[in-house]
């Protein structure tokens, strides 16, 4: 049976990975370091694990369609956690590390989940308060030691098991794994992956087994004119992000490779060599850190590598440009720069690549083409955690750098008439968990409404053109939204109105307007008028500011931290166009006006 058959009739994940983990047996599966060594898990002892967890969390009670909240950085548990949760019936509901309290309250609450992992303690000191508030979840299992912290809330203290003790009970346990798996249906959610909105909570999108399988297929399909055999993967986002989840856990189980866990964004370089990967998914904001390192070296050194550095560049980016136009000089010198540049950036990466991803934001199209014109191939795709979550990718030996490639084998795509991108498919979402009103917004008539506008050029490739939804993707892929950060900005007393901005950027920044009657005080106080355009370079009024955006950063999330900002020269009203008539910012309009001084605080 071809494997492509195989990803249509697998019903669940856990079939998928219990059935490749019988194949390849006691094969190296999963890499993490540990005492200054990548260690592995094989196949066969992970699969032990996932069958002793799922028994044991089944003995805690927790049964078919039941949530169980995952909290942990990369590492082999998470991955046992996740497959053992959905092969007890149950649903798995990945949390960021970065979350706050009230985050995981939230997620808590809203999923009504009935436990939780964390790996810990560090994170445990988030997760516990939430979790002894939350009236649904009534365990937490911890991978590592957390004995020191105490979950207190509301008078009540949940109980905090160890997860030997639960791997223990599981494989004490006589009940079949099998018999459970037998029962999960293909199109049954298996996990919730939770996103930001317009309003700022964040929704439940709920994933059947068989959206992301639909994924890995194309993903399949995308990569098999590489040819695929023995693939080392490196993972370094967060296995709580769809993208990773899907592109860099499940699709590498589906194709029976290896998995190698990052030990920090700081260490990736270093990783990059020793791991040698063949390969990997990112981000942008990754291949804007990468580009900007590589750039700093070559100008620091200067002279003839710089020279031979920026012919390379020249001379890759011509070929992509215009195929076959290098003439006979330009050719010799191109394999010049093959041998003396190009191997050489390769060589930093590993040297084995076969493939860069970006996804989860959009890449700059110009960072696309630096990487193009050094040889390593990089390939930008486009999606939605809604459609499990790839939607396109650009194809390894037909890249459009400005385009998201063509769709998906088994998605299908067209454009409405007011240009928005619909979807239709197995990948799509079963909804929004629990939020009726947010899922018929988005799926009508059996289409998934995306709010991205787009078009289909002549070879069917996508290109993205703008976003009707009000959602910030930054070059991380992390989604925020813009109106809970201006909400919390404007509460301030300093300030009266704010906009963010940080699209395809590494963070966010804001443009604001003081307060009215803030400015009037503070400029009678100094005996200075209150005209903002004439005052808005004053150190004091901008260190008044500064205080109060400091003040809001401390109840954000990383991600949603304001790290720079520029005073506007007036405030935004009807009659400048900058509000509409119902008071809302037109950030269009803002961005015409003042893109350039918010691009140049970065």
């Amino acid at each position: 049976m071809g494997i492509e058959t195989k990803y249509r009739e697998w019903r669940s994940l856990p079939e998928m990975f219990f059935e490749q983990a019988g194949k390849l047996g006691d094969t190296p599966f999963l890499w993490r370091k540990t005492d200054g060594a990548f260690r592995p898990w094989s196949w066969a002892e992970t699969a032990r694990q996932v069958s002793a967890l799922s028994r044991g969390l089944r003995a805690l009670g927790v049964a078919r369609g039941d949530r169980v909240v995952i909290v942990s950085e990369n590492r082999p548990e998470w991955v046992i956690a996740d497959l053992a949760v959905m092969a007890a019936g149950a649903i798995s509901v990945p949390a960021y590390t970065t979350n706050t309290v009230a985050d995981h309250l939230h997620i808590i609450e809203d999923s009504g989940a009935k436990a939780a992992i964390v790996s810990t303690a560090r994170l445990a000191e988030r997760l516990l308060p939430a979790a002894a508030r939350a009236a649904s979840l009534e365990a937490v299992v911890a991978i590592e030691s957390v004995e020191s912290l105490v979950a207190s809330g509301n008078g009540e203290v949940v109980a905090v098991l160890a997860w030997d003790d639960i791997l223990a009970r599981g494989e004490a346990a006589t009940d079949d794994v099998a018999e459970t798996l037998a029962k999960l249906e293909r199109g049954a959610t298996g996990c919730f992956i939770y996103t930001s909105g317009t309003g700022g909570a964040p929704k439940g999108v709920m994933l059947s087994h068989g959206a992301i399988l639909c994924n890995c297929l194309g993903a399949y399909h995308l990569l098999l004119e590489l040819g695929l055999e023995d693939e080392v993967f490196l993972s370094f986002l967060p296995l709580s992000h769809s993208y990773e989840h899907t592109a860099g856990l499940y699709f590498p189980i589906s194709i029976g490779a290896q998995v190698y866990y990052a030990e920090s964004i700081e260490k990736l370089a270093g990783n990059m060599l020793e791991v040698r990967p063949t390969l990997m998914t990112a981000v942008p904001r990754l291949y804007e850190t990468m580009h900007a390192r590589i750039t700093r070296d070559v100008e620091r050194t200067g002279g003839i590598k710089k020279a031979l550095f920026d012919k390379a560049l020249a001379l890759g980016r011509k070929k992509y440009e215009a195929p076959g136009s290098l003439g006979p000089i330009e050719r010799l010198t191109d394999c010049l720069v093959e041998k003396l540049v190009r191997e050489k950036v390769r060589g930093r990466f590993g040297g084995r690549l076969k493939a860069l991803i970006s996804g989860g934001a959009p890449l700059n199209v110009e960072i696309g083409l630096f990487f193009h014109a050094l040889g390593l191939r990089l390939l930008q795709g486009y999606g939605q955690t809604e459609s499990a979550p790839v939607v396109s990718c650009n194809r390894p030996h037909r890249v459009k750098m400005h385009t998201v490639g063509p769709p998906f084998v088994d998605v299908g795509l067209r454009i409405a008439e007011d240009g928005e991108i619909l979807l239709q498919g197995e990948l799509v979402m079963n909804g929004y968990w629990n939020n009726p009103e947010a899922t018929a917004e988005v799926l009508k008539d059996g289409w998934l409404h995306t709010g991205d506008i787009g078009r289909l050029d002549e070879d069917g490739f996508l290109q993205i053109t703008d976003r009707k939804k009000d959602i910030i993707v930054n070059s991380g892929g992390d989604n925020l939204s813009p109106q809970r950060v201006e909400g919390y900005l404007s509460m301030q007393p300093e300030i009266g109105q704010a906009m963010v901005y940080g699209d395809k950027r590494p963070h966010l920044v804001a443009l604001i307007v003081p307060d009215g009657e803030f400015l009037k005080t503070w400029a009678e106080e100094r005996g200075k008028p209150a005209d903002l355009a004439a005052m808005r370079d004053d150190p004091g009024l901008r260190g008044a500011i500064e205080k109060a955006i400091d003040r809001v950063n401390m109840d954000l999330s990383g991600i949603e931290r304001v790290r720079r900002f520029v005073l506007a020269e007036e405030a935004f009203s009807v009659d400048n166009e900058m509000m509409t008539p119902t008071l809302k910012i037109r950030r269009h309009v803002i961005r015409e006006k003042y893109g350039p001084v918010l691009n140049a605080l970065y």
